[in-house]
């Protein structure tokens, strides 16, 4: 993980699927507990939304609220 990928989480929309256009900080736990299963798509965004996941379901959300204050 690089410094960046905690503010790309609140930048970077999901680019397809149900909740296209949805920030990745902002995809409800359950989605990302499927692509946990499933398995995370390749590039950026497999990678952010395993970080997403991680975060969310060590309950670590409270971390991205000072990046989405600014």
């Amino acid at each position: 993980m690089k410094p960046e990928d905690l503010e790309r989480l609140l930048t970077v929309e999901m680019p397809y699927g149900k909740y296209k256009g949805r920030l990745i900080a902002d995809l409800p736990g359950n989605y990302l507990n499927w692509f946990a299963r499933e398995g995370f798509p390749p590039g950026e965004i497999g990678r952010l939304l395993a970080l997403m996941h991680e975060i969310d379901h060590n309950g670590l959300s409270e971390l991205l609220m000072p990046l989405r204050r600014r």
